[in-house]
């Protein structure tokens, strides 16, 4: 991977965005963090990529709001033009949300902002950027393992985000012939704030999931990162249409 490269990672104010930019940072790639609100903490991501030389930039993005979307794209291209490129060549859509509960308990508006943000914000996202999007360039999708195993409680963000890998593999084919790739990465248990931090904080709830891996513990967040940053790599430009879970072997 070369300077020259530039990804736009959405929600990279904190947990596995920012990890994903400082990891990209960290092999010389100039990174875009976007975030809902939280100016400060995506002040902060730039700060740390600043801090070990690398170069990086805010950007407000609410992917909820496809509306919004022309104007960001307008403000991106401003951005890219500040840096002397008209082209990005990396999109790692981490923004998302999450409501849990059972079936009963789900309301129609918690339906629609899952569904609204996880899916109809990632398509539009990617359908705005994709003229900025350098020849060769990359899309990579978050998604999660709990679409390979179910647990109670999660249907609909396990069903929004099996939609962001089928997205994934369909977009793959329409945008292969412009050299670009298109995947998706899995996380597995991962201690972040995500979820009110439960997976951080809750030492019963990490106790639990750590007997459910192969490796014996709940994954951290930089070790998404890193696989973010591989599958962005040279060595992986033979990988497209596929799906990859960052777990450590959940339920298996």
């Amino acid at each position: 991977m070369t300077v020259d490269k530039i990804a736009l990672v959405t929600g990279a104010n904190r947990g596995l965005g920012r990890s994903a930019a400082l990891a990209l940072a960290t092999r010389g790639v100039r990174v875009v963090v976007t975030h809902r609100g939280d100016a400060a903490g995506a002040d902060t991501t730039v700060e740390q990529v600043q801090a070990m030389g690398g170069t990086a930039a805010a950007l407000r993005l609410d992917i909820s709001d496809v509306s919004s979307f022309a104007s960001f794209t307008s403000e991106l291209g401003a951005q890219l033009e500040r840096w002397g490129t008209s082209r990005f060549d990396i999109l790692v859509n981490n923004a998302g949300v999450g409501v849990f509960g059972p079936l009963e308990t789900v309301t129609i508006d918690d339906f629609d902002t899952v569904m609204g943000t996880n899916v109809r914000g990632t398509f539009f996202l990617i359908q705005s950027l994709v003229p900025l999007l350098a020849q060769g360039g990359q899309v990579i999708n978050v998604s999660t393992s709990l679409t390979r195993h179910a647990s109670p409680a999660t249907s609909v963000y396990s069903a929004s985000k099996a939609a962001v890998e089928a997205l994934s593999r369909t977009l793959a084919a329409e945008l292969g012939p412009r050299g670009i790739r298109v995947n998706s990465i899995a996380p597995g248990p991962t201690a972040t704030d995500f979820n009110g931090g439960a997976m951080r904080d809750d030492a019963g709830m990490r106790q639990v999931l750590a007997g459910q891996t192969a490796l014996g513990r709940v994954g951290e967040p930089e070790e998404i990162g890193d696989a973010i940053a591989t599958l962005a790599s040279e060595g992986m430009r033979w990988v497209t249409a596929q799906r990859i879970e960052v777990s450590g072997g959940a339920l298996l």
